[in-house]
């Protein structure tokens, strides 16, 4: 189950990476693990401000 949902976040990281970065560079996988632990990090704030009202 938590592989599938690492899965789907490393999907959408890349997706978004691909827009800034090229698919061969060979940075590409450290911005998309950056860009992932930003979108995880943005779902956590998120989460927070909800459950706080």
């Amino acid at each position: 189950m938590f592989g599938w949902v690492v899965r789907i976040i490393l999907v959408a990281a890349g997706a978004v990476t691909a827009l800034f970065v090229a698919q061969d560079a060979e940075n590409f996988t450290v911005v998309q693990g950056m860009v992932a632990v930003a979108m995880v990090a943005a779902a956590v704030v998120l989460l927070a401000v909800i459950r706080r009202k």
